[in-house]
């Protein structure tokens, strides 16, 4: 299961715009997609005209359909390690 060869328990996120967050950053939402979700694996999904931004997140065999309030928690903070750049992750 992947981004690139996704099964039929696949979902993906998609935000309302894409994020620039660096590859730490990038790591911290796959990661905490792949929490809030329950799923077996997550991958940050590249914007197609710049592979810096995230347009959302893919999340494989999530146990909770990211969709509503938990699709929009997942941008929130995607959001929120965008408007970080610079700053460190401030959590870690």
């Amino acid at each position: 299961m992947s981004r690139l060869r996704p099964s039929p328990e696949c979902r993906d996120v998609a935000f309302a715009r894409s994020y620039a967050v660096s590859p730490a950053a990038e790591v911290a939402l796959e990661d905490y997609a792949r929490v809030l979700t329950r799923a077996a694996a997550a991958e940050a999904v590249p914007a197609e005209d710049d592979p810096g931004r995230v347009d959302g997140v893919h999340l494989c065999a999530p146990e909770l359909v990211p969709e509503g309030e938990l699709g929009e928690d997942i941008e929130a903070f995607a959001r929120e390690l965008a408007e970080q750049a610079g700053d460190g992750l401030g959590w870690a």
